[in-house]
C-alpha cells in the first residue's frame, strides 16, 4: 500500500479491516444459513479528519487521480456518487439513517485486497471507515452495528444485494481462525484454522474474470430464485427446507425445476458447512478438500454463478494435487481458493497459469492467504 495521497493535509493511517475468503457456506447467508469464512492477511486501510463545515470528502488510493477528492455533503443519498466512493458515502448515509448525527468528513483509503476478486473488497472498505468514524467521533457502535450498518451501505446505497457474511468476517476476524456464523441469530464460533501447522496453505486463485455484485444481475436473480422457492415451499427460509421437501417445487411453478436446484444447493452447502466445522477441529484436511470439491460442483451445476475461468481454475488446481478447490465468494468471475499441501503450492499455481495459458486468458494471479485479524485501530 502507498503512502502518498495528499500527504502534505492527510493525517496518518489509523484504522483498517481485512478482506475475507469463504472456506464453506456460499449463498447461503441471505437464506438465513451459516457460512464459514475467515478474515485474510490483506486489508483497507482509513485514514479521517473532521471538517467544520457539511462536505464529505473521499480520497481512494485505487481512483484513476489518487489526488482528487470524490466531493458530496454529508447528507448524502443514494445516487449521488457512484464506484468506489458510494461504499463510503454508502456508510455516511447508513450512520445518518441510523440517527447518527455527523460533520463534515476528509476521508482517505487504501487497499491491497484485490479487486473484483471476490474477497470482499468491498466490505474491507467499508468496515475500514466506519470503525475510523464510529472511534473518531465516539459513537460507541459495537462490533455487530458496524457490520450491519456497513451491510445497509452495501445493500441500500452501493445497490449490492449481499448478505451480511463479509461485513461480519471484516469485524470478527481472528489470526488462525475461521469463524462459523449462524446469518439468522448472528452468532459467532470461533473455529480452529491453523493450516500452516498442519503443513497447508490456501492458495486464492484470482482468475480476473469481471466480477461486480452491483452492477450484474447475475447475483440479484439468484437471490430472487430463492426468494421464490422460500415462498413456494412456505417456509420461512431456506435454512428451514430438508432434500425430501424439494420435489414439491416442479409442480408448483414453471420454472420449479430452476428453483428446486437453488434450494438443493442452499441445503447442501448448509450441511457442508457444519461437515467442514468438523473436518476442522478433526484435521480431517482430505475430506475438507473433497467437501471443497463438491460445494463447486453445487455452485457450478445447481446455483449456476461459476464461470469457465473459475472451473478451469478448480479442475486445475485438483489435477495438481490441491486436496480440494472451489470458487469463493458471489461467483459470475473472481478468485477460487485451493487447500494444498506446502510443498505442492508451487506445482498447483504453475498449473494453473499453464491451464489460462492454453486458453488464451490473462495469466491468473495466485498468492497465499492466512486468517488474520478483523477489523480496528493500528
Amino acid at each position: 500500500m502507498s503512502a502518498k495521497s495528499d500527504g502534505r493535509h492527510r493525517p496518518d493511517w489509523g484504522w483498517a479491516a481485512p478482506g475475507r475468503v469463504n472456506l464453506m457456506g456460499e449463498h447461503t447467508d441471505y437464506n438465513d444459513g451459516w457460512v464459514l469464512p475467515f478474515a485474510i492477511n490483506k486489508r483497507t486501510v482509513a485514514a479521517v479528519r473532521v471538517r467544520d463545515d457539511d462536505r464529505l470528502r473521499m480520497w481512494s488510493q485505487q481512483s484513476d487521480d489518487p489526488e482528487a477528492p470524490v466531493e458530496t455533503r454529508v447528507s448524502t443519498e443514494p445516487g449521488d456518487v457512484s464506484g468506489w466512493a458510494s461504499y463510503v458515502a454508502g456508510v455516511i448515509w447508513a450512520l445518518r439513517v441510523a440517527g447518527h448525527e455527523l460533520p463534515g468528513l476528509d476521508l482517505w483509503v487504501d487497499s491491497d485486497v484485490p479487486l473484483g476478486a471476490g474477497l470482499s473488497s468491498s466490505a474491507a472498505l467499508e468496515c475500514a471507515v466506519a470503525v475510523a468514524i464510529d472511534d473518531v467521533l465516539g459513537l460507541g457502535l459495537g462490533t455487530d452495528r458496524i457490520a450491519a450498518l456497513a451491510r445497509t451501505a452495501e445493500n441500500d446505497y452501493a445497490g449490492a444485494p449481499t448478505g451480511v457474511m463479509d461485513q461480519m468476517a471484516a469485524m470478527h476476524g481472528r489470526a488462525g481462525q475461521a469463524l462459523l456464523l449462524d446469518t439468522r441469530t448472528m452468532v459467532v464460533q470461533h473455529q480452529p484454522c491453523d493450516l500452516a501447522a498442519a503443513g497447508l496453505v490456501l492458495l486464492v486463485v484470482d482468475t480476473h474474470a469481471a466480477h461486480s455484485l452491483a452492477d450484474g444481475g447475475g447475483y440479484a436473480a439468484v437471490r430472487r430464485q430463492c426468494e421464490r422457492a422460500t415462498e413456494l415451499l412456505g417456509a420461512g427460509a431456506l435454512r428451514d427446507v430438508g432434500l425430501e421437501d424439494l420435489d414439491r417445487l416442479p409442480g408448483l411453478a414453471g420454472d420449479g425445476e430452476v428453483l428446486r436446484r437453488r434450494a438443493r444447493h442452499i441445503v447442501t452447502d448448509n450441511a457442508r458447512v457444519h461437515q467442514a466445522v468438523a473436518q476442522l477441529r478433526a484435521r480431517a484436511w482430505e475430506d475438507l478438500g473433497r467437501a471443497f470439491s463438491a460445494s463447486h460442483a453445487s455452485l457450478r451445476d445447481d446455483f449456476e454463478v461459476s464461470c469457465a475461468e473459475l472451473d478451469v481454475a478448480v479442475d486445475s488446481a485438483v489435477s495438481a494435487g490441491a486436496l480440494g478447490a472451489r470458487m469463493t465468494g458471489g461467483g459470475f468471475g473472481g478468485s477460487a481458493i485451493a487447500l494444498v499441501r506446502s510443498a505442492d503450492a508451487d506445482a498447483v499455481a504453475e498449473a494453473c497459469r499453464a491451464a489460462f495459458g492454453a486458453a488464451d486468458w490473462p495469466e491468473p494471479t495466485v498468492f497465499s492467504v492466512e486468517p488474520g485479524p478483523g477489523a480496528g485501530r493500528l
